[in-house]
């Protein structure tokens, strides 16, 4: 049975296993639980209530999402920089690189932490139609119309699928297929979603729609193609972000091992607040007294048997396995971060002649070598943006790469720094960990420790040279040429 427009390919449903764990992992507590059985199994004799009550009272600790969202930031640490050959529109048109609003810098470091949680994304150059298809228009009449190219995201569950062709030894898309869900109006105060799929070819473009089925009709919905029209540009314009790159099209999260982890940690969270929940409630065993017997509980109230060996007694769990449990957990947060930390440890890679004589070259970070492949798509996606203005040159942009790591052990003291300095778990804990790694004395104190650093009051480089204007050191940097 051939592919339909709206399904995904079998390329793709490779792809759906992994991100059906990272998902939820992304999205929160409240995700997880709605993942339900298939993150968190029931036992063997757990009844549906009680797994529904245990399922409601777990809590995720976001080991992948706080790791996603400090590595990503790593190459944005330092404002990105484009070439001097970059055209003065694109300078221009960086600071609102998706007419939304939002600028180069920002856009390329929210699509980066998209590529390192799922492992395949892309950006789609895109421009406004043309009102006329075929009238060639001057670059006045463009800016009055508001012409001009700009960038959407296209998240890892867009993509559909896609053919291929092999073009001077260039591998090239002669069709994708991209989810594009719409918001429409819906009677005179609602909005209501209806689903789309864009299907893109060499010069052109379809929209595809899926039909609103009458009241009664069974069977599946029809999907009619809506839009269609010339795109200007013999290529289709979408740029492939890799994680870990497998192949064209073909990628995994290199964090996918810290998401199966991740997972374990909600599971056994969850056992032990349940293991914790049941010895601290205390049984009441009552001996010697009859089934009739009446035995009231509460502070103002007496028990009485007319039996003299009779007794009432608290039973308690000892909870010698609650420790057991919690340093079990403890270890397991530990793997999790060295696992996130391994992105940035170096590593020696294939060296050629030129390498040998440059270390810093030849030995990269897994990091710093998806940072490197991301630079080539934002190259490419400028190629693209200027493809549609009818030049030759898009330019190109630098990111900042001197993050890496000699050994696990810098590289996860690193993480927790970057966790803390981002506001992701508190100073004492930061000292905890890094004391743990040998990176500080043991005979330091992190509650005092931490109290004597907000005492000191801030950094110098932290203080404000103008204190009339605070928000502007808050604004994200702005896309800037490099300098001659």
């Amino acid at each position: 049975m051939s592919t339909k427009v709206f399904e995904r390919s079998g390329a793709v449903m490779k792809l759906v296993p992994a991100w059906n764990v990272i998902e939820p992992l992304m999205g929160g507590t409240l995700a997880m639980r709605e993942a339900g059985e298939r993150l968190l199994p029931r036992f063997p004799s757990e009844d549906a209530t009680a797994w529904t009550r245990r399922k409601d009272a777990a809590t995720l600790f976001p080991a992948l999402k706080r790791t996603v969202r400090v590595l990503a930031s790593k190459p944005f640490s330092k404002p990105i920089t484009l070439s001097d050959e970059t055209p003065p529109e694109i300078v221009e048109w960086a600071n609102d690189i998706d007419r939304e609003g939002v600028n180069l810098h920002t856009f390329a470091a929210e699509m980066l932490a998209e590529a390192l949680a799922y492992g395949l994304a892309g950006i789609l150059v895109d421009a406004p139609p043309v009102a006329e298809p075929g009238k060639v228009q001057t670059k006045a009449q463009q800016q009055a119309e508001g012409r001009r190219p700009y960038w959407v995201r296209v998240r890892h569950n867009q993509i559909l699928g896609w053919r291929v062709e092999q073009v001077e030894g260039r591998t090239r898309l002669t069709m994708l297929r991209l989810a594009e869900p719409a918001e429409v109006a819906d009677g005179e105060w609602g909005t209501k979603i209806v689903e789309r799929v864009r299907v893109l070819r060499p010069g052109s473009w379809e929209i595809w729609e899926k039909q609103e089925k009458a009241a009664g009709v069974e069977g599946e919905a029809e999907w009619k193609r809506t839009e269609s029209g010339l795109s200007g540009v013999e290529e289709i314009t979408f740029v492939p972000l890799y994680g870990a790159r497998k192949g064209f099209m073909d990628a995994e999260s290199p964090l996918i091992d810290l998401a199966h982890l991740n997972v374990k940690h909600w599971q056994k969270q969850s056992d032990q607040d349940n293991i914790e929940h049941c010895a601290c409630v205390p049984i009441l065993v009552a001996t010697g007294f009859a089934d009739t017997d009446d035995i009231p509980i509460g502070a103002s109230t007496a028990i009485k048997s007319s039996n003299p060996d009779a007794k009432v007694q608290w039973c308690e769990l000892q909870g010698s396995s609650i420790k057991e449990g919690k340093d079990s957990l403890s270890a397991l947060e530990d793997q999790m971060l060295q696992c996130g930390a391994e992105l940035l440890v170096k590593k020696p890679g294939s060296r050629t002649a030129t390498e040998d004589a440059n270390d810093a070259e030849a030995n990269k970070s897994d990091l710093q070598r998806i940072t490197e492949g991301f630079e080539d798509a934002l190259d490419t996606a400028l190629k693209f943006t200027a493809a549609y203005v009818k030049k030759d040159e898009g330019g190109k942009v630098t990111l900042f790469k001197d993050f890496g790591a000699a050994l696990l052990s810098d590289a996860s003291a690193q993480l927790v720094l970057s966790l803390q300095q981002g506001g992701l778990i508190s100073k004492p804990t930061a000292i905890k960990e890094l004391q743990r790694r040998g990176t500080l004395s043991a005979d330091i104190d992190p509650e005092e420790e931490a109290e004597a650093v907000a005492a000191e009051g801030p950094a110098l480089a932290e203080v404000d040279d103008d204190p009339a204007d605070p928000e502007e050191k808050a604004e994200p940097p702005e896309p800037e040429k490099e300098a001659a």
